[in-house]
């Protein structure tokens, strides 16, 4: 066996997993028409208003429900069965990309369906999130975990490829309800994996009991075990502050560089393609580390500041794909230290606590990013994510330094 082939078994080694397999290729093709709908979504909602303010309020609303319901949902993912709570998610999140396509097609969409629908799709999130997560280790086991988790972000970051690219081509030529329609339909990937899979092959632990209390016992786990506070913590403001591209890219598309649907999908591919490349490097390692988790926050913090400050869409373009790269590895970092720190009675909590300050941030760091580009310019948000996220980094670094001594 050459090297090369054996960096390559190591890098994919999960896929040999049937039950994983399955998994991994059906969220390949339902993430890609997931990501096309979030491009259709927010190039929709700036052509219904052609504001910045509302693009922040639709990002807001989706998910918003994580904040209120995440500790919940974490629970709920402890104690019912993993794989049938995923199939009620999918099946709820395929039927709300159809309903905004056939609005969309009708001509009766309004900017208020939108909003109400964003919210909708935000209450399937908070609960697809937790258990999609803490379903992974059911999935390979504990001793596949890093690699499996890499290979996740590796699908999610080709979708980001693959999603945005389709979207701008298929708005430009079919229109926007065409790419939600497509998104309705590729749920069907995923749905028919799940079904597919084999249950007696997963690495299940004893269903968690209801009892009161579960969910400050989670709370308290968290807090009482310092790698998870402190991971968590980085997640929560580098989520705040600095991973607002949702809301930044199409905006430096538009009112930045004067582009349109097309020009916006090719920043967001372009990011994500360096994205993969970071994914596909944390796959092939066999354990997180502290020093990759404050490395890639401070090259994130710098990068950013790179991309507010490119005067061309040419270097923005350049200087996105290595940003990409730099927010999956701390990403990926993160998601492998909270698991394989965390009790498997306690992971959905645990996951789902993660997913609260991750996802559940996006709310307040969308509406502060659609106030400061209304304020200050598209610019503002990358420079804000660049100088937050360095100044995160450097206030780990001191208190990692002080906890070891």
């Amino acid at each position: 066996m050459t090297l090369a082939e054996a960096a390559t078994r190591r890098t994919f080694r999960s896929l040999r997993v049937r039950n994983y397999r399955l998994f991994f290729f059906g969220q390949l093709v339902s993430v890609s028409g997931t990501w096309m709908q979030q491009v259709a979504q927010d190039w929709l909602v700036l052509r219904l208003t052609n504001e910045p303010l509302p693009l922040g309020i639709t990002t807001a609303l989706q998910f918003t429900p994580i904040l209120a319901l995440g500790a919940w949902a974490g629970v709920v993912a402890d104690r019912l069965d993993k794989r049938r709570l995923l199939l009620a998610t999918q099946a709820a999140m395929a039927a709300l990309a159809l309903v905004l396509g056939v609005l969309t097609a009708t001509g009766a969409i309004r900017l208020w369906m939108v909003y109400l629908l964003a919210l909708l799709l935000g209450f399937a999130t908070a609960f697809d999130m937790p258990t999609r997560q803490a379903f992974v280790s059911e999935m390979v086991g504990p001793g596949q975990v890093v690699n499996a988790i890499g290979l996740n972000s590796a699908v999610f970051n080709s979708a980001r490829v693959i999603g945005p690219a389709a979207a701008g081509v298929v708005i430009a030529t079919v229109g926007i309800a065409t790419a939600f329609l497509v998104n309705a339909v590729s749920f069907l990937a995923v749905i028919g994996g799940l079904l597919a899979m084999d249950p007696a092959r997963l690495h299940r632990g004893p269903p968690v009991q209801r009892a009161s209390g579960q969910i400050r016992a989670g709370l308290r786990y968290v807090w009482t075990t310092p790698v998870l506070r402190s991971t968590i913590a980085l997640v929560a403001v580098v989520g705040t502050l600095g991973l607002n591209f949702r809301v930044a890219l199409p905006l430096l598309a538009r009112f930045t560089f004067g582009g349109d649907a097309t020009v916006y999908g090719a920043l967001a591919s372009i990011m994500a393609a360096g994205s993969v490349v970071g994914a596909l490097a944390a796959a092939r390692r066999s354990r997180p580390s502290p020093a990759l988790l404050l490395g890639s926050v401070a090259v994130f913090g710098v990068l950013s500041v790179a991309a507010a400050a490119a005067p061309t869409l040419a270097l923005e373009m350049v200087v996105l794909a290595p940003l990409g790269l730099a927010s999956i590895a701390f990403l990926a970092t993160a998601n492998s230290t909270v698991q394989l720190g965390s009790s498997p009675e306690l992971r959905g909590r645990v996951m789902a606590l993660y997913g609260l300050v991750f996802l559940g941030s996006t709310p307040l760091g969308g509406l502060l990013s659609g106030w400061m580009a209304d304020r200050f310019g598209p610019r503002s948000i990358m420079l804000l994510a660049g100088v937050s996220s360095l100044a995160a980094a450097g206030v780990a670094a001191v208190l990692m330094r002080h906890r070891r001594g």
